[in-house]
C-alpha cells in the first residue's frame, strides 16, 4: 500500500517575500473561498465584541 504524500505548490520570491505562485494554483489546491467578501463585510459591520467571539476568541469580561 502506497503512503499518502502532500507537496506544496511552487513558490516565488525568497524570505519574507516568498509566496505561492498564483499561476500554478488551481481549484484542487483549496484556494477558492467564494464567500470571503460576504464574511469580511459581516465582520466589519458587527459590533466590536461580536468580531472577537465570531473568530473564536472569547470576549473580555
Amino acid at each position: 500500500m502506497k503512503r499518502g504524500t502532500a507537496t506544496p505548490p511552487p513558490t516565488l520570491g525568497e524570505g519574507c517575500l516568498q509566496r505561492y505562485d498564483p499561476e500554478a494554483l488551481s481549484e484542487t489546491d483549496g484556494t477558492e473561498f467564494p464567500d470571503a467578501a460576504e464574511l469580511w463585510q459581516r465582520l466589519q459591520q458587527a459590533p466590536e465584541g461580536e468580531n472577537e467571539s465570531a473568530q473564536g476568541t472569547p470576549a473580555p469580561d
